[in-house]
């Protein structure tokens, strides 16, 4: 029993603090990727048997120390030196891809690179997991998880989304599953929320946080919040039992699941988008924006943009124009080859940028084995 407990242990040291902080950082970068995971990254990286085992930390145990304020056992039983330098790491490459380099951007301006890049990275991946299993898993044996872990994994970023209720008990649902895959290297938990037509819903009720409406969007985003809490707390258990009992097998399942995802990273897809009016602003039709919007030759490549809708008269004259603040949200994809002659001729296919993102990925990895040697505690 005593082992175990030591086992349980956060054994984090200071001196890992760059390592777990980059670390944190490309699974930060991941996240904002729809269709890769933290969890992918996690797992590239080396940690993540020990994030897995630091989120089970948040126990009962840990709980009734917390409400009883005896905070040295809290900080007996919780791992928090390394969800807090984890963490850190994941807020700077939020912060620094959406405010210094807005990735999300540049997946719509230049999706082939982006794409590319974590393709290269995750196919990369493979081989290296693979490399570091022992010898006596490197064999026909190995192929049977490895082989079940890609087609679970190849089923999920596939599934058509479907029109959802909105009931207490479907919202917990889709918070539960949703987080449950956000930890799973290869599934998205942003996709799971596409899947189960939650996304959109979910960033409605957040964005109505610090407006007119925030108590309602409280209320609307309750149920998410509990599901989330739960399936991250039970899902987590039932990892950490796997990986203790069967670690070669799980971690053979959990590459299975990458080489699945690599269907929807595929560089060159055909895309869909949903357009989603956020916000209305009415103006004068002679104004300056009303003008800059009418004088564009095309729609901008945005994730974010204005158009003109509805054109109004009032009662003494005066012309007003509707200004509509629209966001993309991609609901579909389809793989295509872009030398194919099929491909829409419409549809600009930026090859060059999509090998390019590729060697870079590959690249990286290179670097990210590097950096799994170099971390101590891994």
């Amino acid at each position: 029993m005593s082992n175990r407990k030591e086992e349980n242990r956060d054994k984090t040291d200071w001196k890992e603090s760059p390592y777990l902080i980059l670390k944190g950082f490309l699974m930060g970068s991941a996240d904002i990727v729809p269709g890769v995971s933290g969890g992918t990254m996690a797992l590239i990286t080396g940690i993540y048997h020990r994030l897995i085992f630091a989120i089970k930390s948040v126990d009962t145990k840990a709980a009734k120390s917390l409400f009883t304020l005896r905070f040295n056992k809290v900080f007996e039983y919780f791992h928090w030196k390394f969800l807090l330098l984890l963490f850190t790491g994941i807020v700077l490459a939020v912060i620094f891809f959406t405010r210094i380099v807005p990735l999300q951007v540049y997946m719509f301006t230049h999706p082939e690179l982006i794409y590319g890049l974590f393709f290269g990275l995750i196919l990369g991946s493979v081989f290296l997991l693979l490399a570091e299993l022992d010898n006596s898993h490197r064999n026909l044996k190995a192929v049977f998880p490895l082989l079940l872990g890609a087609i679970v994994g190849f089923w999920v970023v596939t599934l058509v989304p479907a029109d959802t209720p909105e009931s207490f008990w479907f919202v917990f649902l889709s918070g539960a599953v949703a987080i449950s895959a956000m930890i799973l290297p290869g599934i998205s938990g942003s996709y799971i929320l596409l899947i189960f037509r939650k996304y959109d819903y979910v960033l409605t009720q957040l964005g109505a946080i610090g407006s007119a409406e925030t108590v309602q969007a409280l209320i609307n985003i309750l149920p998410f919040a509990i599901g989330a809490a739960t399936g991250l707390i039970l899902f987590s258990r039932v990892l950490s039992w796997l990986l203790n009992r069967y670690y070669a097998v799980t971690l053979l399942v959990l590459i299975g699941f990458l080489v699945g995802s690599l269907y929807v990273i595929w560089p060159y897809q055909d895309r869909e988008f949903e357009e989603i009016v956020r916000s209305t602003e009415v103006v004068p039709a002679d104004s300056d924006l009303v003008h800059q919007i009418e004088n564009r030759d095309r729609l901008p490549n945005q994730p974010k943009f204005l158009r003109i809708g509805e054109r109004i008269t009032t009662e003494s004259g005066e012309e007003l124009v509707v200004i509509e603040s629209v966001s993309r949200k991609l609901v579909a994809s389809q793989p295509i080859q872009p030398w194919a002659d099929s491909v829409d001729s419409d549809k600009e296919i930026e090859t060059t940028q999509g090998v390019i993102g590729m060697i870079l990925g590959v690249l990286l990895i290179i670097g990210i084995a590097f950096l799994r040697r170099k971390s101590p505690n891994r």
